[in-house]
This record gives C-alpha cells, sequence and structure tokens, in this order.
C-alpha cells in the first residue's frame, strides 16, 4: 500500500515518521527547502513517547511516483487549494483521501474539487508543532489518527482493503490508530471543542490555565462551548452528556498549559485559520439564526490580526 502524505510539518511529519518507523511505504510531497532539509538531517521527531530520526522518501511533483492508494492531505487550511491542485494528476478512481486538517468545510470543498476519489474523514489528536530547525516536536503524550467514511462515500471492496491495510499499519507503529464505521459526529465533536479551544486562547492569548486564573475566564470559555455545542446541534450533531462533560473538564481545567495552534500561529507572526474555524461556525450560526455574539468578538479579533499582519489597510493618518 502506497502512502503519499501532502506536507511534512507538524502533523504530517508526525504521522508520516511514526509509519515510517513501522515499516510503511510512505513518500512526502513537499516544497524543496524542505526536501533539502529532510535530505540533511533527516525526519527529526522529539517526543515524550520517544525520539526519533528517520530518512525518508520526498518528492516535489507527484509526476516522480506512481498513483498512490491512500493520500494524507496535512496541510493548513489556507493552503488546501494549492495542495490539491498539486496532487490532482495522480488522484484516480481508486484513490482515497485522508484530510488530516481542522474543521469541517475542507472535506466537501475537497469532494467537489476531485469527485472522482473517495474522501474520507480523518482527525488527529495531537499536539505538535514544527520548530524553526525542521524538527517536529510532540507536546505532549497524545498521538491518536482516526478516519472512516462519511455520508455519500459508501465504502466498497477496494476502500475496506486499504482501510484493513492502513490500521495494521498503524498497529505496527506507535500511534493510537482508530477506525470508526461513521466518523461524521466524531469530526464534528472535535470541531465543537476545537472552536472553543481556539477562540478562547486566541482571543485571550493565553493558556486555558491562564484564562481560568482570571475572575471571569470560566464563564467565557463556557460561554464559547456553549455557542459552538448549539451550532452542532443545529446541524444534527450534538454531542452526549459524557462527551459534553470531558469537554467541560478540559476547557475548566485549572493550570492547564492547553492552547489551540491557532495561537502558537499568531505568536510566530502566521496566517491562521480563522475563517475555516472559527468563521465557518459563526457562518452555521446565522444561517440557523442562533445567536453567536462571543464567537463573533474572537472571530473579529482574529480577522482584524489577519489586516495587521498582511497590512491590507493604511493605519489611520492623524489630523
Amino acid at each position: 500500500m502506497r502512502i503519499l502524505i501532502v506536507g511534512a510539518g507538524g502533523v504530517g511529519g508526525y504521522f508520516g515518521g511514526r509509519l515510517v518507523e513501522a515499516g510503511g511505504d510512505v513518500t512526502f510531497l513537499v516544497r524543496p527547502e524542505r526536501a533539502q532539509q529532510l535530505a540533511n538531517q533527516g525526519l527529526v521527531i522529539e517526543s515524550p513517547l520517544g525520539d526519533s530520526r528517520q530518512s525518508v522518501a520526498t518528492i516535489l511533483s507527484v509526476d516522480e511516483i506512481k498513483k498512490p492508494d491512500i493520500i494524507f492531505v496535512a496541510c493548513k487550511a489556507y493552503g488546501l487549494e494549492g495542495a490539491l491542485s498539486a496532487i490532482s494528476q495522480c488522484v484516480g478512481k481508486s484513490t482515497v483521501i485522508l484530510p488530516l486538517l481542522n474543521g469541517i468545510a475542507h472535506l466537501e470543498y475537497i469532494e467537489r474539487q476531485l469527485p472522482q476519489a473517495t474522501v474520507w474523514g480523518g482527525i488527529a489528536h495531537l499536539g505538535v508543532t514544527l520548530g524553526l530547525d525542521g524538527a517536529v516536536r510532540h507536546l505532549n503524550n497524545l498521538h491518536t489518527l482516526m478516519f472512516g467514511t462519511r455520508p455519500g462515500n459508501p465504502q466498497s471492496r477496494r476502500t475496506a482493503e486499504l482501510a484493513d491495510g492502513l490500521l495494521s499499519v498503524l498497529a505496527a507503529s506507535s500511534v493510537d490508530g482508530q477506525r470508526r464505521p461513521e466518523i461524521e459526529q466524531d469530526l464534528w465533536d472535535k470541531f465543537i471543542f476545537l472552536s472553543a479551544l481556539a477562540a478562547s486562547t486566541c482571543l485571550m492569548r493565553a493558556s486555558i490555565g491562564t484564562i481560568l486564573a482570571t475572575p471571569h475566564g470560566e464563564r467565557l470559555i463556557l460561554q464559547l462551548l456553549d455557542e459552538a455545542t448549539r451550532v452542532a446541534e443545529a446541524e444534527g450533531f450534538a454531542p452526549d452528556t459524557e462527551q459534553m462533560a470531558r469537554y467541560r473538564g478540559l476547557l475548566t481545567e485549572r493550570g492547564s498549559p492547553s492552547t489551540a495552534s491557532m495561537l502558537r500561529d499568531i505568536e510566530l507572526g502566521q496566517p491562521t485559520e480563522a475563517e475555516h474555524i472559527l468563521g465557518d461556525t459563526v457562518a452555521r450560526a446565522h444561517t440557523h439564526a442562533i445567536a453567536a455574539p462571543t464567537l463573533e468578538i474572537a472571530l473579529t479579533h482574529l480577522q482584524a490580526y489577519e489586516h495587521r499582519r498582511t497590512g491590507e489597510l493604511n493605519s489611520t493618518q492623524g489630523v
């Protein structure tokens, strides 16, 4: 089973590296500078679950390889259009695409752009970042990869075989691989949690623990969680009571160092996935006539950051 991973950043680099460790047939589609970096030092993973340095196969164009069986799309949402354009020539009717992006909106977009492929749902429960030195740094003990079929993409014999093969490779690695018969609810569950986590930590520019140390921090976080939950309910994907209790526990843990990766992007002056995640949440709230004022404030904050980052607006002139 041939696996192509689009991007060797944090998520793609971590899971791809672990699959290489397990003997998987993995190739990375990367930019020239990343290809040179990987050629010079290998794919370096620094993790509390075990460090790794692997020689990996890289390509600059899909013209260099046979058609892969499964393509992991592990880019940021704002790089998705370019990523799909880069792989379009190697995607056929037997190709499975496994996106590992945050959010929901990208799934239908991929299906529209590459209708010949089968698109699975994918979830990465992973805290990871790519260092300036090219090392993939794992920030906690979570490293779960969930995948499964979605409505409108019934499982064929071919895709069932590929799912079995991927699960087998994951089982041989250190990654916690989970195959879900129906992953849509899981995708929405993470979307609820991520909307609240990203909105709170980016708006306050602080960790969950730091926000909770303020008099009104918990109220803010739970308001964001409630707004996101009501959006999911309106879409037909309400989380169960046990799931909500887990969310509340994670988001109200005193002293928690948790932040969204979006906050790390802000701190590095990089673009964010604000529109893909919070923009989508707010748009769905408006569609269902759901009041989401706190999510709107967080989204506006991030939109203002993007304007400042790109210099799209002229600074106000004094009089």
